[in-house]
């Protein structure tokens, strides 16, 4: 099957920042095949990750848990119907590739995983050790390798991302409600995790760090937040006791608010979590506080970007909630490094030219 493919289904990861790290080889496949028509399969709630790409023709909610017109045959029916001539998996799932041949995809590029080997027409292997292991490598490698199978050329490093005018609208409202453009810096700060408690910095630290960005860098800090995190933001910004704190607890939230305000901060201090991700795509400096998880699986390769991690002898486990209860790997991780390598983000990358960033996309 060569370039005269009519329309190309992704199947995007099923994890927010993965989604991120999918966008190098998304765009490389709409370059790559500019008559086609491009649609994205994905979970629902990872739809408004791209949302505003210019990417897609077509976005095909899939959820094996969710109403009937997301179920196997539903969104396999919904591809056939619209002539889907190929498929690239960036999701490892079995039900993927099923999808993919029941839609009537006659060529379908993924990894070799989970038993659906026979389901593939580009069958790809993830990289292993002498005992048979998977070696941590960077997803946003792997992804552009199945775009290259695929035929695209190399799709490089840059993640990208966009806003929609409504939500730079809602982050206008923040930057208006806070009163946030007196100050001549912002700093995002991200405490949540959906991959599991794990991966949390205490409230105590992230209110002290919080601290430390108010009173000694001038700078105002927000705090971001889920749906599900209201109260470990309220908490933050309340333990801080600075005037110049503020939190998202009682804001009407969604991705696209996030987006829209990582792009606008001066610079992000997070968890690993989806929003890392968001700060690379916009090009927003950023310190990430890794516990339990490899660096290496989600490397970006991104130059505004400090990781700090702890070694400690019980990781990095990839549990979702720490087996020994001590949480050893994050409590260990004190403020006083990560404000250090905020204030070095800070002072090797300035400002842009007139706030630039805090403009609308």
């Amino acid at each position: 099957m060569g370039r005269d493919v009519k329309r190309i289904a992704l199947f995007l990861p099923n994890w927010v920042g993965d989604v991120v790290m999918a966008t190098p080889a998304i765009r490389a496949a709409r370059d790559a095949f500019p008559a086609a028509d491009l649609v994205a399969v994905c979970k629902p709630y990872v739809a408004d990750v791209l949302a505003g790409a210019p990417w897609f023709a077509e976005v095909i909610p899939s959820d094996k848990r969710g109403p009937r017109n997301q179920r196997l045959l539903a969104v396999s029916r919904k591809l056939r119907a619209g002539g889907a001539d190929a498929a690239v998996l960036f999701s490892n799932s079995f039900r993927t590739a099923l999808l993919a041949r029941l839609g009537g995809c006659k060529r379908v590029v993924g990894f070799a995983r989970y038993g659906r080997s026979l389901l593939l027409t580009d069958r790809l292997h993830h990289q292993i050790d002498a005992r048979g292991r998977f070696v941590p490598t960077p997803a946003i490698d792997d992804y552009n390798r199945l775009a290259v199978v695929f035929g695209t050329p190399d799709p490089g490093h840059r993640m990208e991302l966009f806003t929609t005018l409504a939500d730079e609208r809602s982050a206008d409202a923040v930057w208006d409600r806070f009163g946030l453009a007196r100050y001549s810096r912002v700093v995002a700060l991200n405490p949540g995790a959906a991959f599991g408690a794990a991966k949390h910095w205490p409230v105590a630290h992230f209110a002290q760090l919080t601290r430390m960005l108010t009173s000694r860098l001038g700078c105002a800090a927000l705090v971001l937040c889920g749906p599900t995190e209201r109260e470990m933001a309220r908490r933050i910004a309340e333990d801080s006791r600075s005037p110049h704190a503020f939190a998202l607890n009682d804001t009407p939230l969604s991705l696209g608010l996030t987006k829209a305000v990582v792009r606008r901060a001066d610079l992000l201090a997070t968890t690993d979590s989806g929003p890392r991700h968001f700060a690379a795509a916009f090009g927003t400096p950023v310190v990430t506080l890794f516990g339990p998880t490899h660096i290496g699986w989600t490397e970006t390769y991104f130059e505004k970007a400090i990781h700090i991690q702890k070694e400690v002898p019980c990781g990095p486990c990839q549990q979702r909630v720490c087996p020994l209860g001590h949480h050893r790997c994050m409590k260990e991780l004190t403020p006083d490094e990560v404000f250090a390598a905020a204030h070095r983000l800070l002072a090797t990358f300035p400002l842009p030219v007139e706030s630039e960033r805090r403009r609308v996309a």
